[in-house]
């Protein structure tokens, strides 16, 4: 198959190829260029005034989630229905051109997800190729403990309990078993603001962070932890997590050692402003409007420490579908958009361990390949209209 467009985002060295073409065959790229060649037989695509790129990538994610009473939700729920609604948000993100992901946690669904992610790797059901991390990890009483219900009901958390280094070595472990490709810790919580500055309580040490870094590396995977600010994100920093998500407030000693050891901030603005404007009473919409409104001035200085980016949108509280928003929030916010092409797209891939696989149009590489309208290096916003969608050779929307 021959794909024909207007243009190709040539990511790697930041510009646009005009014309733009790709031939695939199976689910590899064989040439991307301005010009391939046209083997007897191949099928050819002529996407007319549009440009071919590779397909994007959101590094946090949570396809069990939907928009509505979250914490409700996951009691309510069953984690059938829940993993029912997870196949229908898999589909809605790869029709958004969303062809790579990082599911951060099932919120109480457990390893529900590894039958999602191997259900889309067998050609069962449409979907991205997935990262998974089953059930996040939280001590009691911790950011996803069930603390708002009446506590003799013993509603469950959404996350897993452990509470010590050991305890969470033995949860590290069984969720491996269950098909985790990560591990996902809730590192603070909750979040408030005081006069400019983040507040933020610590759930593990540096020790027990370092203790769950060192069992998941012993077996070649890596933890990710949910951080928005310190002491909690300079812990993780020290223990060497793959990615600090959210990542409101950083120190200077966290900003050296995220460049330092390449451990990747994920900002998640999608979901922070959305929160801020569909908060459920003036007071919590102020909150979240004064976070939302420190993120995106610290994602300022981060940007400027050289801390490593890549792009997440915490999807699923907010509708599956329409998360490419957070890459014109991270315009908005100081980058370029081709930064911000290059953090989703090259740094991605980087962080879902598909590197040399995905994140760009070259030989060898999986044939992921979206088409949008515009130029996206003058317009970012045209990524929110995904005109085509192949994954691994395959054709899902044109």
């Amino acid at each position: 198959m021959v794909l024909h467009a207007e243009r190709l985002l040539d990511i790697e060295n930041g510009k646009i190829v005009t014309p733009g073409e790709v031939l695939v065959q199976g689910d590899r790229i064989v040439e991307a260029g301005s010009s391939v060649k046209h083997p007897s037989g191949a099928q050819t695509i002529d996407l007319g005034d549009a440009t071919l790129m590779p397909g994007l990538i959101d590094a946090h994610i949570h396809l069990f989630l939907h928009p509505g009473a979250e914490d409700l939700q996951t009691v309510e729920e069953s984690v059938p229905q829940r993993t029912i609604t997870a196949v229908l948000a898999a589909r809605d993100d790869l029709m958004a051109g969303f062809t790579a992901e990082r599911d951060m946690g099932t919120e109480g669904a457990g390893s529900a997800d590894t039958a999602v992610r191997n259900a889309i790797d067998q050609g069962q059901v449409p979907g991205p190729r997935l990262r998974i991390s089953g059930n996040a990890i939280d001590i009691l009483g911790g950011h996803e403990d069930a603390i708002h219900f009446n506590p003799v009901q013993h509603v469950l958390s959404n996350a897993t309990y452990a509470n010590n280094a050991a305890e969470l070595v033995e949860v590290i472990r069984e969720q491996l078993k269950q098909g985790a490709d990560f591990i996902k810790i809730y590192e603070t919580g909750p979040d408030s603001v005081r006069e400019g500055k983040l507040s933020t309580p610590y759930q593990y040490t540096e020790a027990e962070l370092a203790a769950a870094v060192q069992e998941t590396a012993r077996v070649g995977k890596h933890v990710a932890v949910h951080a928005t600010g310190e002491p909690g994100a300079l812990y993780a920093a020290q223990a060497g997590v793959i990615s600090i998500d959210h990542a409101v407030q950083l120190s200077d000693e966290t900003m050296r050692l995220m460049r330092e050891k390449q451990i990747f901030a994920v900002p998640t603005l999608t979901i922070f402003e959305y929160f801020a404007d569909h908060a459920t009473s003036p007071a919590a919409a102020a909150r979240e409007r004064a976070l939302f409104g420190l993120h995106m001035e610290e994602l300022h200085k981060q940007l400027a420490a050289g801390v490593p980016m890549a792009v997440g949108s915490d999807v699923g509280p907010f509708p599956h579908g329409t998360q490419a928003r957070e890459l014109v929030l991270m315009v908005k916010a100081g980058t370029t958009p081709l930064a911000a092409l290059q953090a989703d797209l090259l740094n991605g891939a980087k962080l879902l361990g598909w590197q040399d696989q995905i994140g760009a149009l070259k030989p060898a590489y999986f044939a992921d390949i979206i088409a949008v309208q515009g130029d996206p290096l003058k317009d970012i916003s045209v990524v929110q209209n995904v005109k085509f969608v192949m994954k691994g050779g395959v054709v899902y929307k044109r």
